[in-house]
């Protein structure tokens, strides 16, 4: 195995020595490469002077180890400490950090193998490099614990059910180890955030950057960009439910019909009002069908009408940063994700399905006189009887959005 040996006088020497060969050879070959002679030399390894006696492997030494080497005279001098405490810090870190400045080659190396400690290194926070010093020496710590656990089980008892669950362990979690490894080399991409899919609109002639999400069946507004839009006089709160989810939301009421522009077009929309601060305006799956909309991640465009206007989701810079907030964007998760269960329909006044209220029974929208209504005005207006049993039973019975779908087929 090859050790590095960095000695007072800036120099690191590369030794090939066998994992069994004792403290005193180590050092008979430095004096060769040093000229210091070897009852001068002090070695050091984690922190800890190492005896003349002492077997690399019995001191945990391994392969690409560091080792420091200091001649007693030298260590005598105030200020040149290049030893290290314990925990892995340095216990001169200012010495340390100027005599692996002063390497070049050391430095390239860095650079190329741990970017972030040669950044250290280089910078002025000397509690920062120390911190990292820390790490290495924790991350260091805990794989040579791995492998002697590793090397404890090859020997243990085959009959001894703890060790067997232990081996167990050992190989799913090589696993996934390996399974990790392969993803950062194939697929790195999968450990970078997704940005959500957010689209430049006005609404009633106010700008909005709406929030794509073919997740939610009902386009969502939040009740203060509704008053900010001027559409909170048009709110019916006949409408009004709960929303439910991994949270829940109150749905405050419905805006049956109001003004959207994307691109260059205008196209009518209806929304779902909800007392919801941390979510301004949601493009749902019930107006994404409406106006045949598709969301083309190749080109990374929004096309509505069929293809007639493609508008661009906006980069991540583009996106402001409290919308990208993870606690606020959970809050949004839950209710637009929920909002199947509470997409409205008007009851007679009573809660739309899936809203909740103390003690007042809900009906099934889609049967009773109500429903049979619904459908002999959808069959007037062209639509076959059992098209329009279908689409009012896909939108829980709410009329408008059923007739929707349709004049969309």
């Amino acid at each position: 195995m090859k050790i590095t040996v960095m000695t007072a006088d800036e120099q690191f020497i590369t030794l090939d020595v066998d994992p069994d060969e004792s403290v005193e050879n180590v050092k008979a070959l430095l004096e060769v490469e040093t000229r210091v002679s070897l009852q001068q030399q002090q070695l050091l390894f984690n922190g800890s002077e190492i005896r003349n006696s002492d077997r690399l492997s019995s001191l945990g030494v391994r392969d690409g180890d560091l080792v420091m080497m200091i001649s007693r005279a030298s260590s005598s001098m105030p200020g040149n400490d290049l030893s290290f405490n314990p925990d892995g810090s340095a216990v001169n870190p200012g010495a340390f950090q100027q005599h692996v400045r002063r390497d070049s080659n050391m430095m390239a190396q860095l650079l190329q193998t741990d970017p972030e400690l040669a950044q250290a290194l280089l910078g002025n926070d000397l509690n920062r490099l120390q911190n990292l010093l820390r790490e290495r020496h924790q991350q260091r710590s805990d794989l040579r614990r791995r492998q002697e656990e590793e090397l404890a089980l090859m020997y243990a008892d085959p009959f001894d059910v703890e060790a067997q669950k232990k081996i167990e362990a050992a190989i799913r979690q090589k696993g996934i180890d390996e399974n990790w490894a392969a993803a950062l080399e194939y697929n790195p991409e999968a450990f970078a955030r997704v940005v959500m899919l957010y689209v430049d609109m006005e609404v009633n002639g106010i700008p909005l950057k709406a929030f794509v999400d073919s997740g939610a069946q009902s386009t969502i507004i939040s009740k203060s960009c509704a008053e900010r839009c001027g559409l909170l006089r048009l709110l019916d709160r006949r409408y009004k439910g709960v929303a439910h989810g991994v949270g829940q939301s109150e749905i405050l009421g419905r805006i049956h019909v109001a003004p959207i522009k994307i691109g260059n077009i205008f196209y009518p929309c209806s929304f779902m009002v909800l007392d919801s601060p941390n979510m301004e305006f949601l493009f749902g799956l019930d107006m994404l069908r409406k106006h045949q909309c598709i969301i083309d991640l190749k080109e990374n465009v929004l096309r509505v009408g069929g293809g007639e206007v493609s508008v661009p989701f906006l980069q991540e810079k583009d996106i402001p940063s409290h919308f990208l907030d993870e606690e606020r964007f959970s809050k949004q998760a839950s209710a637009s994700g929920s909002i199947a269960e509470a997409s409205g329909t008007k009851n007679d006044g009573k809660l739309p399905t899936g809203g909740q209220s103390s003690g007042t029974p809900q009906t099934d929208p889609t049967q009773g006189p109500d429903f049979e209504a619904k459908v002999s005005k959808l069959v007037e207006l062209g639509f076959g009887r059992d098209a329009a049993i279908q689409a009012l039973r896909f939108f829980d019975g709410n009329e408008e959005q059923a007739a929707g779908y349709l004049f969309g087929g």
